[in-house]
């Protein structure tokens, strides 16, 4: 029973305090409204351009070729004052200026490579801040590398009606998303877990409140899971609003449907995720309440927190840039949780690594649980003595 009024306890000192909800739920919904938008800005947009650009010169080959590819786009308007040309394009009057070198065109046609002599030269001025401009530049840049190519091409790379890219985009996009969100999930669970975590016991502390607590009857572990258990249950809804606003946004910012990513996932998955990402919360909680209960003031904890969380986050980051990585690392807290949410978003196949890997955070749980009822069993650390 003195378990049970210990967690009432810690529930009602948070949901008392509609702010502290709503800062723990309003990450989520920032994350989703955010990235969505930033996807419709980024694959909604009209990518149509019109192209008004200047030739210096002549080359009536690279000159029906961007006709041709550009369409309706491009205009290309003739001149002969190099320095005027440059001043328009330097004003952003007109997109680009192309200027070939003289006698463009016989020029290449009899170029010899190994005769050491300076190749004829196509030059292109733009202005990389102008969408429109740069835009040309860089399809005109590929246009001209390929023409080059075709010139004294000897074979052909790809260009038969055969598919010769057996990835999907879903495959793609699933890809992706193994990479970015292990990451930002566990940097938004560490996240909600300190800033309700740290001044449960610092707090009481400095407030002297927990003094009270200890001069009771009751024992230092029912203390421990006291703090640990309501304030999981309180962080995983903060983790679980920021993991669905970056799960439900992440399709839109990449210009991919929703349903054309998850659908590719089991139901047995989405299970899977949900036990790694419950199982890693408490983890994190345990852990701050350790470095809470340590610490003398809530400003003392909050700088240890900071070395926990590059450990985190590093530990996070090592599936991403380390390839390779074996099956053994499900037995390292956080990092085989990430291993094991990557491994199931890129293939889904990851059940007996992520179930020991949820195992192991339980463990490593109940170590930090047993640790913090030590910690507040000791006066030095408890009142300085």
């Amino acid at each position: 029973m003195k378990l049970k009024a210990l967690i009432q306890k810690e529930f009602r000192r948070f949901f008392g305090d509609p702010k502290l909800i709503i800062t723990l739920i309003l990450p989520g919904v920032l994350i989703y409204l955010i990235y969505s938008l930033m996807g419709g800005l980024i694959w909604d947009r009209p990518q149509t351009h019109d192209y008004n650009v200047l030739v210096l010169g002549e080359s009536a080959a690279v000159e029906a070729l961007f006709e041709t590819t550009f369409g309706e786009e491009l205009t290309l308007t003739h001149t002969d004052d190099k320095d005027a040309a440059l001043e328009e394009v330097k004003q952003g009057n007109v997109t680009a200026l192309i200027s070939f070198s003289e006698d463009f065109d016989n020029a290449v046609a009899s170029y010899d490579p190994s005769s050491g002599l300076p190749a004829p030269q196509v030059e292109i001025f733009y202005r990389s801040a102008d969408d429109t401009s740069s835009a040309f530049y860089t399809a005109a840049t590929s246009l001209l590398s390929a023409y080059e190519g075709s010139i004294s091409n000897a074979f052909d790379v790809n260009l038969g009606d055969a598919q010769y890219d057996f990835s999907s985009t879903s495959e793609v996009i699933m890809s992706v998303l193994g990479g970015l969100l292990p990451f930002l999930v566990v940097t938004l669970i560490f996240s909600s877990c300190m800033s309700i975590t740290l001044e449960s016991v610092a707090g009481e502390k400095e407030r002297g409140t927990l003094a009270t607590i200890l001069v009771t009857s009751v024992r230092r572990s029912d203390i421990a899971l006291g703090k640990v258990i309501p304030l999981s249950c309180i962080a995983a809804i903060g983790a679980l609003s920021s993991f669905l606003g970056i799960a439900l946004s992440m399709p839109q910012l990449m210009g991919m449907e929703l349903g054309g990513v998850f659908v590719e996932y089991a139901f047995g998955d989405y299970l899977l995720l949900l036990g790694l990402i419950v199982s890693i919360v408490p983890l994190i909680v345990s852990a701050m309440t350790v470095i809470s209960t340590y610490a003398k003031s809530v400003k003392e904890a909050s700088s240890y927190s900071g070395v926990i969380m590059i450990v985190v986050m590093v530990l996070s980051l090592v599936s991403t840039f380390v390839s390779g990585i074996g099956d053994w690392v499900c037995c390292i807290p956080v990092l085989g949780t990430v291993v094991a949410i990557q491994r199931i978003l890129e293939d889904g196949a990851a059940l007996v690594m992520g179930l020991i890997s949820i195992a192991v955070n339980l463990a490593f749980t109940a170590l930090f649980i047993f640790l913090t009822a030590k910690m507040l069993s000791s006066e030095r650390i408890m009142f300085g003595k």
